[in-house]
């Protein structure tokens, strides 16, 4: 009786156990599983982002053409362990890539049906990323209100306001009677007319100042940086020959050749564009201007910089529209908004306003003669109709990129603004013979300006503002650091990762 009992009890008991261990068994076994899928989906997104590091190391090299599609990924030991697939969606515009919105998705061998997607986008900085980049020496007004980088390959004198880092490549520069320091031969130390004071120092009659200083309490030096790399101008410079090519040859975009008069002018409202043909223009005279970091003046002597003599005379030319007849209006192309004049050119006029929608980039350039350099002129506001997250020009002239004197009295300019060879700015209108004219309130900048010379837009004779504008204010256009309208010049060749999220 009492061994039935016992061998009933075993029996129960040994079930209960076996259950218990099986089901302990079970969720140790599930357990285990799951771990092993957590570490192989933990594993396939690390397959997915060696993807996108295997294409960007392909965009940077210039093969991407052979880098899309499904690839075998193997572990440092050599195991083959999984596989990823590239997905290129780049987006083009004038044959250019303006973005690149790469996918990857990565998975094991083990479990090839768990897979991580990772969608990025590459790009590389233009320059949007600065306010300013210059070739030359430079003097930044009191006035004048900077937020963004400041760069320039020569000295700085920077008495604005800086909200950013202010950089020159060189150590030290030679601070002349252009920039405020005076003549050869100045009196003495302290900061006036035709003195140098600190932190510059006097060194065979030379004011010798450092690669960035002030002379006011308006800007934050400890955002000063000097010496740093110097920008490879003719680096960053765009290929105005394959824009021609692009234009003329291929039928993409818009080409205007020589007007066979004085140039053209044009009003763009959204996505028409209107084009004048100049037919007669009258010269302003007794005007100065900026040749590299050196003022030429119109009736001066004929310099080595003058870019123009007669009778021993220097000439500057700065032409004023007569007359006009319109001979283009039709509408912008929305695949390529790239449009070229091979001829000089001017923007707008006084109370109208040009309208930009969409990515546009408009070239002035004569590559027909070697000896002719063309120049926009700035006459009107520029701005965006939606915002520069969608809308985007950049203005290139083959010289000079010049507000002329007939020019709003506050003035807004959108966009990246270059010139090439020459500088941007406005020339000085002396107010005796542009009383007017001569003096303008105020010039607002939102972008960038890529300037070979000096900029100059406020001209000052003593601690008096002569000529230009009494107040200026310019800010950088983040949104087109990485989306700048096609052909934009970048700081750096390589692509980097702009934006990272997983997909799916």
């Amino acid at each position: 009786m009492n061994k039935g009992i016992i061998t009933t009890y075993t029996l129960v008991f040994g079930a209960i156990f076996l259950l218990l261990l099986s089901g302990l068994l079970g969720f140790i076994l599930l357990q285990l599983r799951q771990a092993e899928q957590r570490l192989n989906w933990n594993q396939s997104l690390h397959i997915a982002e060696a993807g996108l590091d295997y294409y960007r190391w392909c965009l940077n090299n210039e093969i991407e053409q052979n880098c899309q599609g499904q690839k075998d990924y193997y572990d440092p030991a050599g195991n083959f362990v999984g596989q990823f697939s590239i997905e290129d969606l780049s987006a083009l515009a004038c044959d250019q890539i303006t973005s690149r919105k790469i996918t990857s998705a990565g998975w094991t061998n083990k479990y090839p049906q768990i897979k991580r997607k990772i969608s990025v986008l590459y790009a590389r900085e233009s320059v949007a990323k600065y306010s300013y980049i210059l070739n030359d020496n430079v003097w930044i007004g009191a006035d004048h209100e900077i937020r963004g980088p400041y760069h320039s390959n020569g000295g700085i004198r920077f008495d604005g306001e800086n909200q950013s880092l202010v950089t020159s490549a060189k150590n030290e520069w030679i601070c002349t009677a252009s920039f405020g320091c005076g003549p050869k031969g100045f009196p003495g130390k302290g900061w006036g007319l035709g003195q140098c004071g600190d932190p510059c120092h006097l060194e065979d009659k030379n004011c010798v100042c450092p690669g960035v200083f002030t002379t006011t309490q308006n800007s934050k030096p400890d955002l000063f940086s000097f010496p740093v790399p110097p920008f490879d101008f003719a680096g960053i410079t765009t290929d105005l020959a394959q824009m021609k090519k692009l234009t003329k040859e291929e039928g993409k975009g818009l080409y205007f050749g020589p007007s066979g008069a004085k140039g053209y002018r044009i009003v763009i409202n959204e996505d028409n564009i209107k084009v004048w043909k100049v037919l007669s223009t009258r010269m302003l005279d007794k005007i100065c201007t900026v040749v590299g970091s050196k003022v030429i003046c119109d009736g001066g002597t004929c310099e080595p910089e003058c870019p123009e003599c007669q009778a021993g005379k220097c000439i500057v030319r700065d032409p004023v529209i007569e007359t006009e007849n319109i001979i283009y209006d039709d509408q912008i192309s929305q695949d390529c908004g790239l449009i070229f004049f091979e001829d000089e050119l001017w923007v707008g006029k006084e109370n109208v306003e040009s309208k930009i929608k969409g990515k546009i980039t408009i070239v002035s350039a004569d590559l027909i003669d070697p000896n002719k350099e063309t120049n926009v002129w700035l006459q009107g506001n520029i701005g965006y109709v939606r915002g520069s997250e969608l809308d985007g020009l950049l203005l290139i002239a083959q010289h000079n990129n010049l507000i002329g004197l007939y020019s709003p009295n506050v003035i807004e300019l959108r966009g990246i603004f270059v010139a090439q060879t020459g500088f941007f700015g406005r020339n000085h209108y002396p107010c005796a013979e542009y009383s007017s004219y001569c003096l303008r309130e105020k010039l607002e900048i939102y972008g960038s300006i890529i300037s070979n010379g000096r900029v100059g837009t406020q001209w000052i004779s003593g601690s008096q503002v002569v000529s230009g504008y009494l107040k200026r204010e310019s800010y950088f256009d983040s949104n087109l650091v990485y989306n700048p309208p096609p052909f934009t010049p970048y700081t750096v060749s390589d692509f980097k990762i702009v934006n990272w999220e997983e997909i799916e």
